[in-house]
């Protein structure tokens, strides 16, 4: 064998050691390295990489602030303290024995007795694992296993004084060093804290802020913010309408009056902006607040929810200004999670109209149970693409359950239901703007009564056990064409909820925030054009909700809804579009004129979720009544003269009574 064989041989076989891995490769633990290992000052070169720790601290971002250095090794600077204070504590304790006639104390057996104590809370909070950074410092877990830790070796120490008695060493040192070595232990670690979280302060440059709610969510939010470097808010203050809370004190921040001290205490800690940090708020109290944040000059934001701000979803970041949803919407309806999971975990889900506002929205919220298939149905390709994209990361609209079809249909409907057997249907597609299906009525009928006919029938033909027909708050007392359209897509729910076995069923809520067509996209285009700003009269008031609450009754409806009824959500109180123009105009700081153009046909002055002989029935969720709807069967439906009705009539303004009633029996 050549001497160029050999190395070779020897580059391609490394030496390994008994467990069969390289000694090259062998970290500092495996021992020193074998004979036959590479030469000495190479091992050595391996052996001060390897023995190096394997955490490196990240690089900081441009601009972010130094974070700060913690301890090497925080266990062993614990431990070392403690035992330290031991020793105090015992010596403290003796002389207090004496009354402090230090020259009756016997420093000796005391010494020694404090170092043996010392030496046992080491061992005592190995054992509890307080040395292993296994609890946060000064968090109540740790007090918890400190005190324990401190009783066992008081305990510890009395039991051997008393059983092996020393000459100069009081039986009762170990019990009366007991408190003094929990509190110099307890306040040792209150200081590192304290220490630590003033390292963790915002930087200089935060916004100074006042927090409104000091309850646990305000309280969370501030320690929030203390404790992240980064974060761009700086608390100086609660306010709160509780007077129970007036002389609170949260991480060291006073509670300094109500909401309507607002404007003195921002004065006071020169604070420029207020966040609402109460769960659930509903409009009335943000916009409450943000008027008196408006008067002092001050910006208004809202803090995230209170799980976000539990878990780890949440930062001090994520805290934003108040938008118009906010003050004219209701908090998000309280949904049982368990109920939901169970009719939706697992099962195959088809949403038509799932390029809409409401069919996105629902997709999204679906999708976050784990359903076994989404199925996605709507006319619109490039809404389909929108909400791929939105939830699956791409758009190449090339999976089978993206499905491009037109409910009118029923054809073609009944071969996509029977190939794809969906367990679970929404209902979302449908014509809504108002104006325009008074102009083209039978429009109205073709997607809303006869789109909706064909996919009852074609989930009864497929087995579908579920199904939500999602309807409109005008369907209620209907005197338009998009009211009696949903209208009578709620009754023929209700006919084929008859005829199945199953749960058919239809909800009903109010104008939907931030949905295409909504008033607010109307408003904030004539704002940006310098208006005028169109509002129809000035006493008009409508129901809003925004789009996440829409979608969560309609989940929940899934779960909690009878058979061929219809699920109204308590909406609140209306809200008058003129002050909603007032605030948008504001909220833009433009001057911007108002003008009233009279109500359209087929609008109402105020809406009601609830028509004439509708029980407000809640019987199971307090938010939710449940109401009963009259089936209709197809064949009574009478197609060629309610078009002919809508097109040759105009409706009868003067009793409220629409002609295509004639004959219909609808309500």
């Amino acid at each position: 064998m050549t001497g160029v064989d050999a190395v070779s041989r020897a580059d391609a076989a490394p030496a390994l050691d008994r467990a069969g891995v390289p000694v090259t490769e062998r970290t500092h633990n495996h021992g020193p390295l074998r004979p036959g290992s590479p030469p000495r000052h190479a091992a050595a070169v391996s052996w001060r990489r390897l023995a190096r720790p394997t955490w490196r601290r990240e690089p900081r971002e441009p601009g972010e602030p130094r974070r700060p250095r913690e301890p090497a090794r925080p266990g062993v600077t614990a431990a070392v303290v403690d035992c330290l204070l031991w020793i105090v504590a015992a010596e403290w304790a003796a002389a207090c024995r004496f009354d402090f006639d230090l020259d009756r104390v016997s420093w000796l057996p005391v010494t020694c007795f404090a170092v043996e104590a010392g030496l046992a809370q080491v061992a005592a909070g190995h054992v509890l694992s307080m040395y292993r950074n296994r609890y946060p410092v000064g968090s109540f877990d740790e007090v918890l296993m400190l005190s324990a830790s401190v009783l066992v070796v008081s305990m510890l120490g009395s039991a051997q004084a008393v059983a092996f008695p020393v000459n100069g060493l009081p039986r009762s040192l170990p019990a009366l060093a007991f408190p003094f070595a929990l509190v110099l232990t307890g306040a040792a670690r209150y200081l590192r804290r304290l220490a630590t979280e003033r390292r963790r302060r915002p930087a200089p440059g935060a916004e100074r802020v006042l927090i409104y709610g000091a309850g646990n969510m305000g309280a969370q939010l501030a320690q929030r913010m203390l404790r992240d470097p980064r974060s761009p808010f700086l608390p100086v203050g609660f306010l709160d309408d509780d007077r129970g809370k007036r002389n609170l004190r949260n991480s060291g921040i006073r509670v300094l009056g109500a909401r309507g001290a607002l404007p003195a205490a921002a004065k006071a800690t020169a604070a420029t902006g207020v966040v609402i940090a109460i769960d659930h708020a509903d409009a009335a109290l943000i916009r409450g607040v943000r008027d008196v944040a408006a008067v002092a000059g001050l910006r208004c934001m809202v803090a995230p929810r209170l799980n976000q701000l539990a878990g780890d979803r949440a930062t001090p970041a994520t805290v934003r200004d108040v938008d118009l949803p906010d003050m004219i919407g209701r908090h998000p309806v309280d949904t049982d999670v368990a109920a939901i999971a169970h009719y939706l975990t697992g099962k195959r889900i088809l949403v038509t109209g799932a390029g809409g506002s409401i069919g996105s929205e629902l997709c999204r919220q679906i999708h976050s149970f784990g359903p076994a298939t989404l199925i996605m149905l709507d006319r619109d390709e490039s809404a389909l693409h929108a909400v791929q994209l939105s939830i699956y990361g791409q758009g190449l609209l090339d999976s089978p359950q993206i499905v491009l079809a037109d409910i009118r249909d029923g054809e073609s409907l009944n071969a996509i239901f029977a190939e794809l057997a969906p367990e679970v249907v929404f209902h979302a597609a449908a014509l809504k703007h108002l104006p325009l299906l008074e102009r083209y009525p039978l429009e109205a009928w073709n997607t809303n009564v006869i789109g909706t006919l064909n996919v009852l029938e074609a989930a009864a033909g497929a087995g579908v056990r579920r199904l939500v027909n999602i309807s409109t708050d005008k369907a209620a007392d209907p005197v338009s064409a998009l009211g009696y359209s949903k209208r009578l897509a709620e009754q023929l729910t209700s006919w084929m909820s008859r005829r199945i076995e199953g749960s058919y069923l239809s909800v009903r809520f109010g104008n939907v925030l931030g949905s295409r067509g909504s008033v607010l996209h109307a408003f904030h285009a004539q704002i940006a054009a310098g208006g005028p700003v169109t509002v129809t009269d000035p006493q008009v008031t409508r129901y809003f909700m925004t789009v996440s609450e829409a979608c969560q009754l309609v989940v929940q409806a899934g779960a909690i809804g009878r058979p061929g009824e219809a699920l109204v959500l308590d909406m609140g109180e209306p809200v008058r579009i003129l002050d909603v123009a007032r605030r948008m105009i504001a909220a833009a700081g433009t001057a911007v004129d108002i003008e009233f153009t009279g109500l359209r046909d087929g609008e109402k002055l105020h809406e009601s979720p609830l028509g004439a002989g509708e029980d407000d029935d809640r019987r199971i969720h307090p938010l939710i009544s449940h109401v009963v709807v009259p089936p209709v069967r197809p064949q009574d439906l009478a197609h060629q003269r309610w078009a002919r009705c809508l097109l040759q009539h105009a409706p009868d303004r003067r009793n409220g009574v629409h002609p295509l009633l004639v004959g219909l029996g609808a309500p």
